[in-house]
């Protein structure tokens, strides 16, 4: 039902924007990306919003990424908005009609979906829109980031059956391949360094802590969302269910990550912190000048009530 809502709402719009969250990942950046080149077949006006004003690197290979603008388009009729959270995490205030893809499905109801790129994938089979390569490309560079490379515990068959369908319609998987696994800069690389060197294990090494500040950016020469591969990383340590990095962003203020790959809801520690998240991955920010020591120890309480 709200998947033929959303395309009626498509066909009546005359101006659509599509909005991802600031730093997108590749999974809303690939889902953006495929209803772009859709709606592009409609020969409607489209426009791509993000209100930071670069995007990471690696995700440059998705098909349209270089259209994205950090100024709304007045004259836009119809917005979707891609795993933004609440409407605070929009980056602009909507007037027009909204739409909202959320990281764990749809927000108006439907649930049932591993992320919005699987979401839009379901939108195009069942209304009987062909997928083309570049909608191919960029919804399997999205499924190839949510899952993790195929490794994570959400990847089921469903998961495998919708690779093989996006690879049959012409996904460019060497290229989301290489980005999404393999890319990298020499400031990650090091920052990476100074992550695992002051890494600390704590509840019998089952929670990995991160803290990076401001000066640890700079002296390694990463951008703010390099650190956040690392904490993917460290949840294949043996003992490791929940990943948890705490980072001073240049402008002081912190952003937190939650990872889990057990039965811990992190989604449930951030939402007391007034973040936004599912079960396995979640985040929040502080904007008050506090400590990275100060709000870890009480954040570290948290964690410790869901263990």
């Amino acid at each position: 039902m709200y998947m033929d809502e959303m395309i009626q709402k498509i066909d009546r719009a005359n101006h659509v924007t599509l909005i991802v969250h600031s730093n997108p990942s590749a999974s809303s950046l690939g889902a953006a990306s495929a209803l772009y080149t859709y709606i592009l077949t409609l020969h409607k006006k489209v426009s791509f919003f993000c209100e930071s004003k670069k995007i990471n690197q690696k995700f440059h290979f998705l098909p349209w990424v270089e259209k994205i603008r950090d100024t709304f388009p007045s004259s836009a009729d119809l917005a979707i908005v891609f795993e933004c959270g609440d409407k605070n995490s929009f980056g602009v205030e909507i007037a027009c009609d909204l739409i909202h893809i959320a990281s764990e499905g749809v927000c108006l109801g439907e649930n049932d979906y591993l992320s919005s790129t699987q979401f839009l994938y379901n939108l195009f089979r069942n209304n009987g829109i062909k997928i083309n390569a570049k909608m191919a490309t960029a919804l399997y560079g999205g499924v190839l980031y949510d899952s993790d490379a195929f490794m994570s515990e959400g990847v089921d068959g469903t998961t495998f059956a919708m690779a093989r369908e996006l690879l049959e319609a012409g996904a460019e998987y060497k290229v989301c391949n290489k980005f999404i696994t393999k890319y990298t800069t020499l400031g990650a690389f090091r920052l990476k360094g100074i992550m695992y060197a002051n890494m600390i294990l704590v509840h019998d090494a089952k929670v990995a802590t991160f803290c990076v500040t401001n000066l640890d950016l700079k002296a390694s020469g990463a951008l703010e969302e390099d650190s956040q591969s690392v904490l993917r990383e460290s949840l294949y340590l043996p003992s490791v269910e929940v990943a948890f990095l705490l980072q001073q962003n240049f402008d002081f203020t912190l952003s937190g990550f939650l990872l889990s790959n057990a039965a811990v809801d992190v989604a449930k520690i951030a939402l007391q912190l007034g973040g936004k998240g599912h079960a396995r991955e979640a985040s929040f920010v502080i904007n008050k000048a506090e400590t990275l020591e100060k709000e870890k120890a009480k954040i570290l309480k948290l964690i410790d009530k869901e263990m």
